[in-house]
């Protein structure tokens, strides 16, 4: 028991979330990987193989929450350079090669290992943004320098990501954007940061709308184009006026595939394993697990799976109250907000309330870089949670010694006047009996003299 206490450290409802985001997986991967199957013609591979990534990120979780939290501010200077390198060794390769995953090139293998570059730049950006903010805090807020310094780091790994990987970039900058709200970043620089970012999106989208696409496709990094185009005229078309004798189910068939899924549900779902659309959705193990989750564990299961990660976001938040420094604080902020941003932007892909990005559902859909990365998340909040418990315990034990100090200097005082008043009271009989003689002398004296 002493063991398992000792291994496992660190706040205990963070536990418990991230084992139920584990065992969701497992259950929902297991039933999604259909189409993985009968590719392979392996029944067990697809879930073998994310099990033992889950099992890998366990040990992770457990490493990482055992390492003092000052150390994290240290990982961007490696983080950085190397995800950098990466991103543009495999933007590269894209462009020379042609080697792309449904027309983008996010990954590289390396050692047999499949990863992607852009999520150690996320983690690296995080950090980054974390230590600029908790070294440039003031009394009222935070040094406008501090804003430069965000914007030059988000700014070059947002030009590496996006080409590639748009939604991603986005995500990150604005999980940047409320990192730097929480860490009081003046409102003025915050409004012109909104205003240009708000003209350079509607001139963007204008242009990619407007223009053709056999002309943006010649633009250096514009070679994605043609999906934008589909992905937000999809989102924005009018569905209730096509009839549904003329849908046409194939043009947009995970999105259509992913609303019978979660149409044909109903309050607790078909029970896991006995879902029908997982047959048809590509990516129903990934970017659009969350359909299937309440295809098959019904609303309820919806439900509970979005009420795990707001409680995250809430549990990290009370971590955060706790903390004594800015930069464990600021640290656990920014990764609950990727963590739960990320995961409520692919629930609202999956049940149509946004255009569809390739955002997988984090611990809950297959993956390897993202599960692993994630799982060093969970760790450094973990972490951080050990870190004000221990600081909270070490001022309960510095208050309990003073305490004791006082009571034991009291305890002395008292013994003090105790013996004082001892001393006193010993000496009182024998001052009665000398005034009780020299009375008796006196009187003596006073009945010789009137003899006399």
């Amino acid at each position: 028991m002493d063991l398992i206490k000792d291994l496992f450290k660190g706040d205990k409802v963070i536990w418990i979330i991230f084992l139920f985001l584990c065992l969701i997986s497992i259950v929902e991967v297991f039933s999604a990987a259909s189409t993985l199957t009968y590719k392979s013609g392996d029944h067990w591979g697809p879930i073998t193989q994310h099990s033992v990534i889950l099992m890998v990120g366990v040990c992770i979780v457990v490493l990482v929450h055992n390492i003092p939290c000052k150390y994290f501010r240290v990982l961007p200077f490696f983080l950085l350079p190397i995800s950098a390198v990466l991103l543009i060794f495999v933007m590269g390769m894209g462009l020379i090669t042609g080697d792309r995953v449904n027309g983008a090139a996010r990954w590289m293998t390396f050692f047999g290992i499949q990863f992607q570059p852009s999520e150690l730049a996320k983690m690296a950006v995080i950090i980054v943004t974390a230590f600029i903010l908790s070294k440039f805090q003031e009394e009222d807020n935070t040094n406008p320098k501090a804003f430069k310094y965000i914007m030059w780091i988000t700014g070059i790994v947002f030009v590496l990501i996006a080409p590639e990987n748009g939604s991603t970039a986005a995500l990150l900058f604005g999980v940047v954007f409320l990192m730097m709200v929480i860490g009081r970043v003046p409102w003025k620089q915050l409004g012109k940061l909104v205003g240009i970012v708000g003209i350079i999106l509607m001139l963007f989208v204008g242009i990619v709308m407007i223009m053709p696409t056999h002309k943006l496709n010649k633009v250096p990094m514009m070679h994605r184009v043609e999906t934008w185009q589909n992905r937000i005229k999809g989102f924005f078309e009018d569905k209730e006026a096509i009839p549904a004798a003329k849908y046409d189910i194939d043009k947009n068939a995970q999105i259509a595939h992913a609303n019978i899924a979660i149409a044909s549900s109903n309050i607790i779902g078909k029970m896991p394993g006995n879902s029908v659309q997982r047959d048809f959705l590509s990516q129903a193990f990934s970017d659009f697990i969350f359909a299937i989750v309440i295809e098959e564990l019904g609303l309820l299961g919806g439900a509970f799976v979005v009420t795990l990660y707001i409680w995250l976001l809430m549990r990290a938040g009370k971590i955060a109250r706790r903390s004594e420094k800015s930069f464990p604080a600021f640290l656990v902020m920014g990764i609950a907000l990727l963590l739960v941003s990320q995961a409520m932007l692919n629930m609202m892909v999956a049940v149509g309330l946004f255009p569809v990005t390739g955002q997988p559902l984090p611990l809950i859909s297959k993956g390897g870089t993202s599960t692993l990365i994630n799982c060093a998340y969970i760790g450094m909040i973990l972490s951080v949670s050990r870190y004000v418990v221990e600081k909270e315990e070490q001022k309960a034990a510095e208050q309990r010694a003073l305490e004791e100090a006082e009571l034991a200097a009291k305890a002395e005082r008292h013994q003090e006047m105790v013996a004082v008043m001892q001393e006193v009271f010993a000496q009182l009989p024998t001052e009665t009996a000398k005034t009780e003689e020299e009375t008796t002398a006196e009187n003596v004296e006073t009945v010789k003299e009137e003899e006399i």
